[in-house]
């Protein structure tokens, strides 16, 4: 019976026992616009988060 030359990483080890399934972040509805955007982050389309003003966004012209 073959023998490893090496030791195996506790980190490759766990790899190999997970059953990992990727889900997809959970989304919040902007309260000042209305558009979706990922929990705890500031919205893409307006910069509010919270109800405040984080990011001021600038109008292209």
């Amino acid at each position: 019976m073959a023998h490893p030359k090496r030791r195996q990483s506790k980190q490759r080890s766990a790899k190999r026992r997970t059953h990992y399934k990727a889900e997809l972040p959970t989304l919040a509805v902007c309260s000042n616009c209305g558009a979706t955007h990922i929990y705890h982050t500031v919205c893409g389309e307006c910069g509010y988060y919270r109800g405040k003003l984080a990011i001021e966004k600038f109008a292209t012209v």
